[in-house]
Order: C-alpha cells, then structure tokens, then sequence
C-alpha cells in the first residue's frame, strides 16, 4: 500500500472521528435543548394552573380565568411534541380547549378570600407578579397582542392596590375590635400614605376617603385613651404639690 493511500486513510479516518463526534455533540445539544424547553413549559404550565386554581374569587373575573386558560393551552400543546406518549398530557389539552371554547362564559369558580394578614397579602402578590411575568412572555414571544399585555398590566396594578386596601382595611378594624386604637390607627394611617403615593390615585378616591374616616376615628380614640391618663397624671402631681406645700408649711411653724 502506498503512503499516499495511506495518508488519505489517516486523513478520512480522522475526519470520520470529527464528523461523529460533531454529531454526537449536536445530538447531546438538542437532547438537552428539548430538556430545557420541557422544563420550561411546565413550569409555565404550573404557574398558570397555580394562578388560575388559587388566586381569590375577588380578583379572578371570567375574562382573567380565560387568559390564563388560553395561556395553558399554548404551552401544552408546545410540549407535546416533547412528551408525545403523555396521555394524560393529551386530556389536559382536551380540557383546555373546551374551557377556551366556552369564550368569557367560562366558569370562575374561585372563592373570595379575605386579606386579614401580612402573609396572605405577600400570597396574594405573589400569585400577581406570576401573572405579570407570564403575561410579559406571552407578550415578547407574539402570543398575546401588545396592546392587551398593557392592559393586563394595568389590571394586575390594581389588584395590587386592591390587595394592600383590604390589607390594611382589615387590620385597623381588627385592631378596633381588640381595643387596641393605637394599632388600628397605624395600619389606617398605612393605608393613607400608600394610596397617596399611587402614581394616578384617582380611581382610589373612595377607598382613600373611606381609611382617612377610620383614621380619624381611631385617631380621636387614641386621644380619648390618652386625656383620662393626663388628667389621672395631674390629680397626682397636684397632690404631690399639696403635700410639699404642707411640708413647707409645717417646717415654717417648727422652726
């Protein structure tokens, strides 16, 4: 055999080994690829789902239920092909379908939950800022028009706004009912200052009108409790004067 042929051997076999190897390489990065996207996707999926099943019944409206129905959809039927055997993958799209089908006659059955504590507002714009984010990427990615992620936006901000007014409604009466004027009037003065710092506190009017009334009342509460207290402390100082009078006067007659 001729060292050229040889060569030409060498050569083609260490071309073989580059081509496979290249080949495996963009294998692993599609297998890896589809991995991220699978991933990615459901956690979409659970978000929504998340949003959809917890969020409370004064938040959630039929055309918010439908959004996020239609947002399910599209990351299932995406995942699909990566999950082509999942059955039961398959009937959640089925389901998808038929609740998107049902347009804004979609059923809501989300309860209202009362916002009574600190923890369960942090849930509450939890859930929010899932939706904010979602909302975001369906958005970039084409599948929700510009001008209706805008709209949600604007949505989402007042259920925020919405979540910290029950908030701090909800404590200060609490604190009422404890006889505790000084708690209810910080969480009502709370809810003042944050709606007065709202960029278009307009749409709030009522809800500002209605803190600053329970503010003032706990406020007047506050003053009640403390009057008896300045006046309990001026009886004694009276009386402690009195006797220091007296002191003075029977030291004059002793001396």
């Amino acid at each position: 055999m001729s060292p050229l042929v040889i060569t030409l051997l060498i050569v083609g076999g260490i071309a073989i080994l580059i081509a496979i190897g290249y080949i495996n390489h963009m294998v692993e990065n599609n297998k890896l690829e589809k991995a991220r996207l699978k991933a990615d996707l459901s956690d979409r999926v659970r978000r929504c789902r998340e949003i959809a099943e917890t969020l409370p019944g004064q938040f959630m409206s039929p055309a918010l239920k439908l959004l996020l129905a239609h947002l399910q959809l599209q990351s299932n039927e995406r995942l699909l092909p990566l999950d082509k055997h999942n059955t039961a993958l398959k009937v959640r799209i089925e389901e998808l379908r038929y609740l998107v089908g049902q347009g804004e006659s979609i059923a809501v059955a989300n309860p209202p939950q009362k916002v009574l504590t600190e923890a369960k507002a942090k849930d509450i714009r939890y859930l929010l800022e899932n939706l904010h984010g979602q909302i975001g990427r369906a958005s970039k990615e084409g599948t929700l028009q510009a001008l209706d992620a805008k709209h949600w936006a604007k949505e989402i901000q007042q259920m925020l706004v919405h979540t910290n007014i029950e908030l701090f409604t909800n404590l200060g009466q609490q604190a009422l009912q404890q006889n505790q004027p000084g708690q209810a009037r910080l969480a009502f003065e709370r809810g003042v200052q944050y709606l007065r710092k709202q960029n278009d506190p307009s749409p709030y009017q009522a809800a500002l009108k209605q803190l600053e009334m329970q503010l003032a009342r706990a406020n007047s509460m506050v003053l009640d409790t403390i009057k008896p207290l300045e006046d309990e402390s001026s009886e004694l100082t009276d009386g402690l004067k009195s006797l220091d009078d007296d002191g003075w006067k029977k030291k004059q007659i002793y001396d």
